[in-house]
């Protein structure tokens, strides 16, 4: 017999296994750039080399392409770009973990109006003044040189890819690409030259397409209400207005009075009723309206109108009236027409038509051969032409203008001379704004270049039937784009871009476009081998841009592509693949539906065969994110303070500054001279902050959010550090060589794992992998580190970790090897989990490790990653899923009440530490044969009369199970003696079965080194204790 030894409790700390490491508690800079180098440019490297051929088997292995959605090199990096970007490389580092072969080209767009507007500013010049080439030249230096800092900032979040190799839209071999892929459209009769309305920035001089504009939901406009005179037919004055007298009049409204001056007609529906009113208070005026609004009429006016007449028929009108324009005397009477889009929901029933300045007007103008006019220039100034008798009136008056050179107030002040106004209101509607100028766009009649979508749209459809969109809403968004647009305006009058292949033959007395493939081809050849900026270099009329086949004199056009089709054509870097779309992922912001996923849509499938069975998208999958909103849900602006930058997040200044430690010697002063210090995380805190968002939805971000981030990361970190002091033991060392080995060979053969807490600890361990795994594989990132958090808090934490440290600190040597190979299997398993999401925190924990473990194991991002299979617990086989899941629904209910009963106890002073109590659990006399009774507690039972495994598990001191009648009647015997404390709790731990939970005094002594209450005595150890002391030579 061990005979009990008396020491003092100090002394036996020497004896203890305190596992330690020099893990720091925050990523340290000086290691950060190594880091960096390993995770991202030598991982990326090493996949793309270990599996781009046959493995042992033959097969080779899967590839996965990403296709990158170029941002624009006009600024600096927003928080926007990181939730963007680190969703990319999250998606593609699991697919590394899948065994798969990734490619990930990072691109930029490189041309187009911000790009020019910003490289303008800088020089303190406008578009107007500046020659294209060095606009162009002040473009491609900004564009350089912020794709070069975008870069530095992404590869600083630790985005891998193959950044040697990246696109820019500016490359020679990229706008080659894209002429290719313009020829080939132009040759199936998809480009073709218009005069018809388009929208058109006078904020940026150009045309613009339907992706570049955004809209003003509040724009305030003047609208007008305007009589104009009408002839009368013979047949409708003899006919339905035989009873009327006198001069008749029409009255219509528009919210754009400056597009009177280009008034072809006047619309009314045939089928809709009209009125003819009486104006006392203008000399009994007579006027048309229709029925259903003359009361609003009244109302806008402020004076009581008389009817005269009705019944009307729009059918009767049409046809049979026609007036005269102002403006426009010289092209004498004009017509009242049908229109289907006439409505009675706002206005007269009269709707003012000026088919240059309206999408709706310019086509049913154009069936009856009216002409589009649009007396506008560049800048949104009124030419001569829109009051040729008088130019002086409106010649130079600004669109957009609110003062005295306002087109606006120029036409109305005539229309008031002339005593045709009959009355103005302030309109707020909807209006299309500049995209980035944010100033107002008009419709305005100008040549352009097109791309036909209506000869493409069923092969469009037909594309995206087999694409997996997420979220599911954006394939009805991106099917309402395709399906509302019959073209695409691709020409824009800007320098900065990709010219429009068009020669402009000058010899006739006109500039007339001509535009064939010899031409096209020939262009191609040209750039191919003086370079892009040669079309704006050359002598205007340089003869080796004219092909040999033409006659006459032609000079260059000076018009540009639209940057959508820039980005539309990136899908032609990628290699083809048969029978599937080239790439498998396009990400990109919800606004994407009208430009990149679209124009990316349009241009692959124009290139492609007619026959709609064989036609594919360029994407396998489309995924939306949503965009960036502070903790209210605001969008960020300068304006509102509210812009959270990315570097903020990483260096922690969003969040309180850490409190300073006191040191001896420091000046009172001393430390607000160094300013304050923050919790810096580093890249892993920006990353995690994306993973744990939906970025399906709009995303918020603010101090609650980041707190929670980086509360999450000091988790793993301690327990990462923890971990590694265990398997840095060196009274213990591992009996693994290799974390893959003992991860392939336990979960087949745990005999030796008895105890229940490591059974339902590694189940959860095993649930949580699979969990995760399949929520990463649907991209729902977000709930994987949901699951990975819990499972870390809850699981390890609060339960396992806290049942184990007895058993490593002072339990056998045998027992804490055992714990050693379950803990390596959690730890490697974490690391796979957390490679995608904090890859410099996985490379940080990796470089800790004990070299010997780190030199045998594979690096967790380097090994493909499949779910832990389930553990074979024979004891359980056939039923080891719902076992256990029962088993674990028992701890918690169990645990619970326990707890609460330690808390009374606290509460009263009785208790500090959960060992310095015992539990009785007293369960009914008819519940032997449950499964909580017979399965959870009896069967996990150790020998003995304190059974140290169910003690252990809920970590007191002695556990018994005995009948509700001995727990009553030790109760009873505790309330009677005073020096006794105690504290019951019941639960029902199946329907109609209560239990009852009594926390007591433990029976025996604290032993002065593991501190469970187990002595036989005061000041000696326990049994345990003594044999782990005796047998290890401490």
């Amino acid at each position: 017999m061990i005979t009990p030894t008396r020491l003092l409790r100090a002394s036996w700390s020497s004896t203890l296994r305190l596992p330690k490491s020099s893990f720091p508690v925050r990523p340290l800079p000086e290691s950060n750039a190594e880091y960096l180098r390993r995770c991202t440019d030598d991982l990326y490297a090493w996949q793309q080399a270990a599996r781009s051929k046959p493995d042992e088997t033959g097969k080779s292995p899967e590839t996965f392409t990403l296709h990158d959605g170029p941002p624009y090199a006009n600024g600096p990096l927003h928080i926007g770009h990181a939730l963007n970007k680190i969703t990319k490389d999250i998606i593609c580092r699991f697919q590394v973990g899948q065994g798969k072969r990734v490619s990930y080209i990072p691109g930029w767009d490189c041309h187009g109006l911000p790009i020019e507007i910003k490289a303008l500013q800088a020089q303190k010049k406008d578009h107007a003044n500046t020659d294209p080439v060095s606009v162009r030249e002040a473009a491609r230096e900004l564009a350089t040189r912020t794709v070069e800092e975008q870069m530095r900032g992404f590869k600083e979040w630790a985005v891998m890819g193959d950044w040697g190799n990246r696109y820019e839209t500016m490359e020679s071999d990229f706008e080659i690409r894209q002429l290719k892929v313009f020829k080939e459209m132009f040759e199936k009769g998809l480009i073709y030259r218009q005069f018809k309305p388009v929208y058109w920035s006078p904020s940026s001089r150009t045309a613009l397409a339907e992706a570049e504009l955004e809209y003003d939901e509040n724009h305030r406009s003047l609208s007008v209400f305007v009589r104009l005179p009408v002839q009368v037919s013979e047949k409708l004055r003899k006919g339905a207005l035989s009873n009327v007298q006198g001069p008749l009049n029409v009255a219509i409204w528009t919210t754009t009075p400056w597009t009177l001056p280009a008034n072809k007609a006047i619309a009314i529906h045939h089928s809709m009723e009209y009125t003819i009113v009486q104006d006392p208070s203008k000399d009994n005026e007579l006027t048309i309206v229709a029925a259903s609004r003359v009361e609003y009429y009244q109302n806008v006016l402020g004076c009581e109108l008389s009817v005269v007449l009705e019944g009307l028929r729009g059918s009767d009108l049409a046809g049979n009236l026609k007036y005269e324009n102002p403006f426009q005397k010289a092209n004498g009477f004009q017509p009242l027409i049908h229109a289907d889009f006439v409505t009675d929901v706002s206005g007269t029933g009269l709707v003012h038509l000026a088919p240059g300045h309206g999408m709706d007007d310019y086509h049913i103008c154009t069936i009856l051969g009216i002409q589009a006019f649009a007396p506008v220039d560049d800048s949104g100034a009124l030419t001569k032409e829109a009051f040729p008798d008088q130019p002086e009136v409106l010649e130079g008056m600004l669109i957009q203008d609110t003062g005295n050179k306002s087109a606006t107030a120029a036409v109305i002040n005539y229309l008031e001379k002339k005593g045709l106004l009959r009355a103005t209101q302030i309109y707020r509607h909807k209006y299309p704004i500049d995209w980035r100028t944010k100033q107002p766009v008009i419709v305005r009649a100008t040549e352009q270049w097109f791309a036909s979508v209506d000869k493409i749209k069923d092969g469009a459809m037909q594309a995206i039937e087999g694409v997996h969109f997420m979220p599911n809403s954006g394939r009805a968004r991106l099917e309402s784009f395709i399906q509302g647009r019959s073209q695409w305006c691709i020409s824009r009058q800007r320098a900065w871009g990709v010219p429009i292949p068009a020669l402009y033959r000058v010899d006739e007395g006109r500039q007339e476009a001509t535009m064939d493939s010899t031409i096209i081809e020939n262009a191609i050849d040209v750039i191919g081998k003086y370079g892009i900026d040669a079309w704006w270099t050359d002598p205007i009329d340089d003869p080796k841009w004219i092909p040999n086949h033409l006659s006459g004199s032609y000079v260059r056009g000076k018009d540009t592509m639209d940057v959508w089709f820039d980005s539309g054509t990136s899908w032609t870097l990628l290699p083809l693949r048969e029978d599937q779309p080239v790439a498998d992922v396009y990400l990109e912001g919800t606004d994407q539906h009208r430009g990149w996923f679209q124009s990316s849509l349009l241009t692959h499938v124009a290139t492609q065969t007619s026959d709609l069975s064989k036609v594919k998208a360029p994407y396998k999958t489309l995924i939306t994110h949503g965009f960036t909103l502070d903790s209210e849900g605001r969008k960020m602006s300068k304006s509102l303070g509210n812009v959270i930058s990315p570097a903020q997040i990483t260096s922690g200044e969003l969040l309180p500054p850490l409190k300073r430690k006191k040191q001896k010697g420091t000046r009172p002063n001393q430390s607000k001279e160094s300013g304050p210090s923050y919790d810096a995380m580093g890249s892993d805190a920006l990353r995690l902050w994306v993973a744990s968002s939906d970025y399906l939805r709009d995303v918020t971000i603010g101090q609650p959010v980041l707190q929670s981030v980086n509360q999450a990361l000091h988790k793993y970190r301690v327990t990462f550090k923890w971990l590694i002091g265990i398997f840095s033991l060196p009274s213990c060392p591992p009996t693994f060589t290799s974390f893959n080995t003992v991860r392939a060979e336990v979960p087949l053969n745990p005999a030796n794992i008895k105890l229940l807490s490591d059974k339902l600890a590694l189940h959860r361990l095993t649930q949580v992998s699979k969990e995760v795994h399949e929520y990463y594989g649907k991209y729902e990132f977000f709930k994987g580190v949901n699951a990975i958090n819990k499972f870390i808090a809850n699981d390890l934490s609060a339960f396992y970790f806290e049942t184990l440290k007895d058993r490593i600190y002072t339990g056998t040597h045998e027992d804490c090897q055992l714990l050693q190979n379950i803990l390596a299997i959690i730890f490697y398993e974490l690391l796979q989990m957390l490679a995608p999401i904090c890859p410099l925190l996985v490379e940080e924990v990796w470089d800790f490790l004990p070299p010997s473990l780190k030199d045998s194991s594979i690096h967790p991002a380097r090994t493909p990653w499949m779910p832990l299979p389930n553990f074979h617990f024979l004891e359980y086989q056939g039923d080891l899923p719902n076992r256990l899941e029962k088993y674990i629904t028992y701890y918690e209910k169990l645990g619970s009440a326990i707890k609460a009963a330690q808390e009374r106890l606290r509460a009263d002073k009785k208790i500090g530490s959960s060992l310095e109590c015992g539990v009785l659990v007293g369960v009914p006399l008819d519940s032997s044969e449950t499964m909580f009774e017979h399965g959870f507690l009896l069967n996990h039972a150790s020998s003995g009369p304190l059974n140290d495994h169910l003690a252990g598990l809920f970590v007191v001191s002695d556990f018994r199970v005995g009948d509700t009648y001995e727990l009553e009647a030790e109760l009873t015997a505790l309330n009677l003696d005073p020096g006794e404390w105690c504290a019951e709790e019941r639960f029902e731990v199946e329907k109609g079965m209560e239990v009852r939970v009594l926390v007591r005094r433990p029976f025996r002594k604290k032993c002065p080194r593991c501190w469970r209450h187990v002595a036989e005595k005061e000041d000696t150890l326990c049994g345990r204790c003594e044999l782990v002391v005796k047998t290890e030579g401490l």
